[in-house]
């Protein structure tokens, strides 16, 4: 015996051998039996790692007989070294500054001020009853390897823990540099359990930043009850600092996440016509926004001061730009300016705003740009820098910067936008397929208050209608779900008085009927065009129906442009902006401050909110915010914002879903028998169907990905990060609707997995099906202007003599001016741009080590193939000749589900996101 337990004690001793550094088995010759190293036992991984048993032991197993074994406990732990090994991302491009700062922090690493990591296992010190760390250690090489150019670089550091040391779950760091540097992921190696991956995917701060130590934690998940002794406190006060305390001007390198309203979209210090009402609380309700902390302005309290480009919008560091994707959106505001400024400079010079012919559109992408509008000798002459000019002329001639793609709705056919079929077409597969509902009763009736706005009884008639109605009468139609509207009636009218009182903006409130023909296609029938409560004697609404006659034709196709510039400003203001954008980012939010990063659902979640805060950011800064982007080009103007708020009082977030939507506007009932469990009544409504698919591809993994790891109901119910993230997102982000009876309850699988899908589907799918089609649709401005300038003339009209004698330059003249128009192609096209970097659905960045579950990862690469197979499907339906509302003479195929995509504007693709 005395000779077994010197032969044990002889092999526990080889833990600091290198030789036995990697092993897992020691043999001891002599005996002929397994002695098993103390720190190297595996232990089964999905128990090891889902209930945190720990995987080391003070004894060392030797195996006498089948029938006796004996334990020794080794009284010393000794100590080994484990290898981190630590990616960082490099900048492809460093300004001077950064260049000499990095050089500096080189030298300055070699004197001892570098970077230092510490491992927490998820053990505690039973002695001392703290949770259990390791030596320090410094990374290798910083000096040598921080000048390498690649775009990936690997320092490793040798980390000192002893024997009873446990599974590391947390990295702690302290970057004692000037400069912060990108880690991408951390591999600790040395472990019994094999390799353990730390994602990252963050920012590390100078300790002259951030003085604590920046923490990392493994990719194996814990619910917070199942958090293992060592992590707890770590996880708390991870989240803890995130919240941060509610005071103070953020900085640009802060990872601080917190609420507030949007004060800042108006510049009263510019002077009155800057000023804009706040939106959010009881005098305007509205979803929250990231809080930074600005000083007022100087003549509003309540208004945050601005900050106006270039200086940056603060948002948490790890939610701004990567380079790759900072340096896309830059081009793509490069070219904007580009396209708008030489447009801008023709304008001065010329004094000419209208469209002159369809022909100077065409030339914006034949010839590059408007130098080819007969002013070249012109605008050269009166420029301080003619060589440029010409230059950046020049290079438009083969494809550069100054000029304009041609918009997919070109692509088929030069003139399908003025084509009925069309116009009707693109309500359910354009860049606005949401906003289409089954007609209900006939003439539509309007839900506005009568006693504030008067009588708003429809002016629609069935006699205006029933001869385009395939013989049925109208009561027919309606009973068999022929009969269609996109009515923007309730939403326009309250705003008109000032809309129109704007210079140069125009609008109605508009209905349009739509006829389901036997063939599956849409045919508008009527347009009801409003205006506020008119004069005794004269006509508020006005109804224009499919023409008879060539004076007619360009009435109508008038009508039509009042309503697809409806259409323009409710798809912008409300369904991509407040439906994706803006009511995405309290869940955001509440997700960063009450989930940790180790939390199941957090993980889950991650990828989808990847760069919203930053395009949200961005928006406030230059799109949404007075005289901005938007308010410039769309009829709403100054009103735009408060038309989305107006919007948000009749948003549900229950309604959100795409099944609770479709079923909302009446174009599907429920029917177990078909796929989906829906019948759609436009059976070939390519958005409906696509989107379908997607839908319960991504129910089903987050129906699998939920019930992996809450089996019960009490795990949802006792789980408090889960249910402090969805009750913060309620009553704090969205607060001012917090009291509605519809939110969803958050009380088992079910409940959660139906949250989820909802925001999955918001941030990828609806996204994508609202905002990557925006330039092949919209860049041809006659097809979706985004603004008119000018009423349907009427025969007491002076100016209708005009319309009589020219009706397209009257019909050109009261769409957006030149500017105007390239103004929002500029924009729109930068919008409908996909980066370089972007993650599209089915993808994640580390794709295997994301997570340390493998029935995870095994269930993510289902989903991920279930949406390759949708993604073949769609192609297939692309090619069906029975499906006339994607394949045919001078149709457009459906592709803005299609999941994958390349870079650049191709009216495909779905990002993971909200990220342009």
């Amino acid at each position: 015996m005395a000779s077994l337990a010197k032969d044990i004690i002889s092999a526990s001793s080889m833990v600091d051998n290198k030789s036995s550094f990697f092993g897992s088995n020691i043999i001891n010759q002599n005996l002929g039996r397994l002695y098993v190293n103390p720190v190297l036992i595996p232990l089964d991984r999905k128990r090891r790692l889902r209930k945190g048993v720990r995987t080391t032991t003070p004894v060392v197993v030797a195996a006498i007989s089948e029938d006796l074994v004996k334990l020794v406990r080794v009284e010393k732990p000794v100590s080994f070294k484990v290898r981190a090994v630590l990616t960082v991302r490099n900048k492809v491009k460093e300004d001077l500054t950064e260049t000499i700062v990095r050089k500096l922090d080189a030298f300055a690493d070699q004197i001892g001020r570098n970077v230092v990591l510490e491992l927490h296992s998820n053990d505690i010190d039973p002695k001392t009853r703290a949770p259990k760390k390791s030596k320090e250690a410094a990374l290798k090489d910083w000096s040598k390897k921080s000048n390498f150019k690649t775009e990936r670089v690997n320092y490793t550091a040798d980390i000192l823990v002893d024997s009873e040391f446990g599974i590391p779950g947390a990295i702690a760091i302290t970057n004692k540099h000037q400069k912060e540097f990108f880690l991408e992921s951390i591999i600790i190696e040395g472990f019994a359990c094999g390799p353990v991956h730390f994602p990252c995917n963050s920012w590390v701060q100078s300790y002259k930043d951030y003085s604590k130590p920046r923490v990392f934690f493994s990719n194996q998940p814990y619910l917070p009850h199942e958090t293992p002794a060592g992590l707890r406190y770590l996880r708390d006060q991870e989240l803890k600092d995130i919240r941060g305390d509610g005071k103070g001007v953020r900085k640009l390198s802060d990872r601080i996440y917190d609420y507030d309203v949007y004060n800042d979209l108006g510049n009263p210090d510019r002077g009155n016509e800057f000023i804009r009402p706040s939106l959010g609380g009881d005098k305007m309700p509205y979803p929250r926004r990231c809080r930074t902390g600005r000083a007022p302005s100087d003549t509003d309290i309540l208004a945050e001061s601005r900050v106006e480009k270039p200086l940056p919008m603060y948002v948490p560091r790890d939610e701004q730009f990567e380079e790759s994707k900072a340096n896309a959106f830059s081009t793509g505001r490069l070219k904007a300016v580009l396209h708008n400024l030489l447009p801008s400079i023709v304008a001065s010079i010329s004094k000419k705003h209208d469209i002159n012919g369809f022909s100077q559109l065409d030339s914006l992408y034949s010839k590059g740009v408007v130098l080819k509008l007969g002013l070249q000798d012109d605008l050269v002459k009166k420029l301080p820098l003619p060589k440029l000019v010409t230059r950046l002329h020049e290079s438009s001639q083969g494809g550069g910067l100054l000029k304009y793609d041609t918009p997919k709705i070109l692509s088929k056919d030069k003139f399908a936008w003025f084509r009925d079929d069309e116009f009707a077409r693109q309500t359910i597969a354009g860049v606005n397929p949401v906003s289409i509902e089954r007609l209900q009763v006939f003439p539509p009736v309007s839900r506005l208050d009568p006693d504030k706005y008067g009588s708003q009884e429809s002016a629609l008639r069935e006699e205006h209608i029933v001869g385009h109605l395939n013989g049925m009468s109208v009561q027919q139609a309606l009973e068999e779900n022929k009969l269609f509207i996109i009515d923007y009636h309730d939403i326009y009218l309250p705003f008109l008085d000032r809309i129109n009182a704007l210079d140069g903006r125009k609008a109605y409130a508009t209905r349009t009927i739509f006829f389901l023909n036997p063939s599956g296609t849409l045919m508008p029938v009527a347009i009801e065009l409003s205006l506020p409560q008119a004069l005794p004697g004269t006509e508020s609404k006005r109804v224009v129906t499919p023409p008879a006659d060539a004076t007619s034709t360009w009435l109508w196709q008038l009508a039509k442009a009042h309503v697809c510039s409806n259409d323009a400003g409710v798809h912008q203001l409300v369904h991509h902006w407040l439906r994706t954008h803006a009511s995405m980012e309290p869940f955001i939010l509440a997700a960063h401050r009450q989930l940790s990063a180790m939390h199941p659902i957090y993980k889950l979640l991650d990828p989808h909110m990847r760069y919203t805060l930053e395009i949200n950011a961005l928006a406030r800064q230059n799109l949404i915010n007075a005289d901005g982007v938007i308010e410039q080009c769309f009829t709403p103007g100054r009103y735009c914002m408060e038309m989305s708020a107006a919007a948000y009082k009749n948003w549900r977030f229950d309604l959100e879903g795409l099944p609770a939507d479709l079923i909302r506007r009446g174009v599907a009932v429920r029917d177990p028998s078909k796929p989906h469990g829906l019948k759609l009544l436009i059976e070939d409504y390519p958005y409906a169907s696509d989107g379908l698919m997607i839908w319960e591809a991504i129910q089903t993994w987050v129906r699998t990905y939920v019930n992996h790891y809450y089996p019960d109901s009490a795990h949802v119910c006792n789980d408090r990060e889960l249910q402090a993230w969805y009750a913060e997102s309620i009553n704090v982000g969205h607060a001012d609707l917090r009291h509605e009876d519809w939110w969803p309850t958050l009380a088992d699988a079910d409940d959660l997995t139906g949250i989820l899908t909802t925001i999955i589907w918001l941030a990828s799918a609806q996204h994508a099906a609202l905002n990557f089609g925006q330039y092949p649709y919209g860049g041809y401005i006659p097809n979706r202007p985004p603004l008119m300038r000018r009423l349907l003339p009427d025969e007491n009209d002076p100016e209708y003599m005009s319309f009589h004698d020219d009706p397209q330059k009257y019909f050109l003249s009261a769409l957006p001016s030149l500017l105007q128009s390239t103004k929002y192609m500029a924009v729109v096209d930068t919008l409908s741009t996909h980066s370089p970097d972007e993650e599209y659905i089915g993808d994640r960045q580390q794709t295997d080590t994301w997570t340390g579950d493998s029935e995870i990862v095994e269930a993510f690469y289902k989903f991920s193939a279930e949406i390759q197979r949708i993604e073949k499907e769609i192609e297939k339906r692309n090619r069906d000749p029975s499906l006339k509302n994607r394949c045919g003479a001078g149709v457009l195929p459906y592709e803005l589900l299609a999941p994958s995509s390349e870079s650049g504007a191709t009216c495909r693709g779905v990002p993971n996101s909200v990220s342009i």
